[in-house]
């Protein structure tokens, strides 16, 4: 089969089935509306080519593509973006093919999902092979192809290391998630590169994703992304759908200048915005898991009791997080023990719900956070009990199945039911099972991928639906931490917990330096010594600076016990360092050292946002390390501006131009080993 082609900085990209060779504007400065144009070309009048691939009863996509009756559509959303459906009716079988596009054109950026639709009374020929994403890149110089990307969560200090592959002749890298959750080990978000131009190709999928990059022995790389398994008949009237595909073509000029293309991106059409309003940073919640084995042993007395500490002590919380085990049978079973989701309301509990604590929170100015884990189903539970034919697993418990219409119905009700009831202001759903052994489990030999097919839209529309009910809530992802952080999971919700690995301060630095090259928003903890952590290699830690700077991100969780001293003087200098400088996240990202985990190293970044001027550096001297100062160039700075420069452990600030801490650098000492310095500048008036 011909493999189509298009000229990326690289010259030209090849879509499959493509019947003649396409060819872009080498030039992506200039691309704009030429962009749009191109996308237009691929499926307007008698070209064929489409750059995602299928076989269908044997046949391949493009002989199946090039029989097809062809409906276009294309709608102005705004100034910037445009919707592009196309549709192909298969006349001898009755499979209808969707591909629904958008185009960014101030992103550069294209967007896809294609779906197949029996409209037939038969079953269809065995659909197989579907790759959401199918194109050749041709570089036209002798740059070759270097790929970036980062490990998934892994619960280790190593969780979101950034890497790099070099993509020589021959060779092929392959990279696929283990257990069906998108994040777990293996991470979808890719950066590919020549020289200093490139795309990036990030493949949304909350299940069992595959994406396969393969050079020839020339200057080609073929690149196929989509579900790791698909074969199956379709129903009449089925439907099934592809991963979201994303392709943002970048001419910048460093790869890290198009990570932040890509960041941008991210905060201007990704990010939830509950009630249309942005996420305010920083994002504080906190939460008494430590001190009550998660929820199992709180009661309305001491949860309420402890919001009101946090208050005292003059932190202002914005959600009071509840965490696993306010629900029936937890007490005596312990939190997993989930499938009865109703409140425990005995009288040593929640007598009055969970609606006395939000009201009491609601009339400090905190919302609530609530933990949920509606997929996994214990044995004993009132869903494997009373709906086993609901779970994969049945009445043994496993995984709720939401594929299935009546179990989904009753889920998004019965959620919504105790989100209303109960005051919850954001939804925290985890997910601490890999689903797919059940999925596949569940498949018939010409049915292969379509359970987990169908789980997935129910996912994602179980969110939908919650989302359009509440339209002013937000929800936190979690999935044994950072698990399932795909794409379209990050359009419906962010990540308040990134990793279970937690509070250990080199780890805590690696997850910061790896995972803000793509999220701009995600959260991990932040506890003092009296409390005994939760994650591997966590425990009891203090709450010095350089913990607490290791911990510092855009959101964070507070674990304090104020039952006990506390030196109120530094948690509160540490706290209003962080408001200072917590807008900043949604700026540009820049690493200031390589990454390391060594304990003799230093390990350094900048956020900058250029429209305010401002942002901040953070610098770790670890342990081991004998230098005790360095250097340090900025980016982003006006060179003829001057910027206030203040160092958090220092009473002065100074002045200094931006030529001078982009071409001399910024000196920074710290003499602890460890030791943490936060520098916060901001272009003087």
């Amino acid at each position: 089969m011909r493999h189509s082609i298009l000229p990326l900085v690289f010259a030209v990209i090849v879509w499959s089935g493509a019947v003649t060779a396409l060819e872009l504007q080498a030039d992506m400065t200039a691309w704009g509306s030429e962009m749009e144009s191109h996308w237009k070309s691929v499926f307007v009048g008698e070209n064929r080519a489409v750059p995602f691939s299928f076989q269908y009863d044997g046949l391949s996509s493009e002989v199946v593509i090039a029989r097809c009756e062809r409906r276009d559509d294309h709608q102005k959303i705004d100034e910037h973006r445009t919707a592009h459906t196309i549709n192909y009716a298969d006349p001898d079988t009755g499979l209808e093919i969707r591909w629904e596009g958008v185009a960014y054109r101030d992103f550069n950026t294209i967007e896809w999902t294609v779906y197949f639709k029996n409209t037939s009374t038969e079953n269809t020929p065995i659909l197989s092979n579907i790759q959401a994403l199918d194109v050749t890149l041709k570089r036209d110089t002798d740059r070759e192809f270097t790929l970036y990307y980062n490990r998934g969560d892994t619960l280790s200090p190593s969780s979101f290391e950034p890497l790099t592959k070099a993509l020589g002749a021959g060779e092929t890298f392959l990279s696929a998630p283990t257990g069906g959750r998108p994040t777990n080990f293996e991470f979808p978000y890719f950066n590919l590169r020549s020289g200093a131009e490139g795309v990036i190709i990030v493949v949304g999928w909350p299940g069992q994703w595959a994406a396969e990059f393969a050079r020839d022995e020339e200057n080609s790389l073929r690149v196929v992304a989509g579900q790791e398994r698909t074969h199956f008949t379709l129903y009449p009237s089925e439907e099934v759908r592809t991963p979201l595909v994303v392709l943002q073509y970048t001419k910048e000029n460093t790869w890290i200048d198009a990570q932040n293309t890509w960041r941008q991106w991210m905060i201007q059409y990704n990010i939830p915005q509950p009630g249309g309003e942005q996420i305010k940073l920083p994002l504080f919640a906190a939460c008494s898991s430590h001190q009550f084995a998660e929820m199992t042993k709180a009661n309305e007395q001491n949860q309420i009791a402890f919001i009101d500490s946090y208050l005292e002590k003059g932190i202002k919380i914005d959600y009071w997080w509840m965490d696993a085990g306010w629900y029936v049978g937890a007490a005596e079973k312990n939190w997993p023990w989930t499938g009865t989701w109703e409140v425990d309301r005995r009288p040593h509990r929640f007598p009055n719900g969970l609606r006395a604590i939000s009201d009491h929170a609601h009339s400090k100015d905190v919302k609530t956070i609530v933990w949920f884990e509606p997929e996994r189903v214990a044995a004993g539970t009132w869903l494997a009990t009373e709906h086993p034919e609901w779970v994969f697993g049945g009445e043994k418990g496993g995984l709720l199945n939401l594929g299935d219409p009546e179990a989904w119905d009753w889920l998004v009700n019965h959620i919504d039911k105790i989100i209303t009831e109960e005051g919850i202001d954001l939804y925290r759903q985890d997910y601490n099972i890999d689903p797919l052994p059940f999925w596949r489990g569940n498949d018939a030999e010409d049915r292969q991928g379509i359970t987990e097919n169908k789980y997935v839209m129910g996912y994602l529309a179980y969110w939908d639906e919650l989302l359009r009910r509440h339209p002013k809530m937000l929800i936190d992802s979690c999935a044994s931490g950072g698990r399932r952080n795909d794409l379209e999971t990050m359009r419906r919700a962010v990540p308040l917990l990134r990793s279970d690995y937690l509070f250990e301060p080199t780890g805590q630095q690696g997850h910061t330096y790896g995972l803000s090259m793509w999220l701009p928003i995600y959260g991990t903890g932040y506890t003092p010594s009296n409390t005994v952590g939760w994650g591997a290699g966590t425990g009891g830690v203090s709450y010095d600076p350089y913990t607490r700077r290791s911990n510092m991100c855009p959101a964070n969780i507070g674990c304090f016990d104020f039952r006990v001293d506390v030196d109120d003087a530094l948690i509160q200098k540490l706290y209003q360092e962080w408001l200072a400088v917590a807008p900043n996240y949604y700026g540009d990202y820049y690493p200031l050292t390589a990454y390391s985990s060594a304990e003799d190293s230093w390990v350094a970044w900048q956020f900058h946002r250029p429209e305010s001027g401002e942002g901040f550096v953070q610098a770790f001297r670890r342990k081991e390390s004998a230098l005790y100062g360095g250097r340090f160039k900025l980016q982003g700075l006006v060179a003829d501006a001057e910027y206030e420069v203040r160092n958090f452990d220092q009473p002065e600030t100074v002045r200094m131009t931006g030529a001078a801490l982009r071409e001399q650098g910024l000196d920074i000492q710290i003499e602890a080993s460890p030791g943490a310095a936060v520098i916060h500048y901001k272009r003087a008036e």
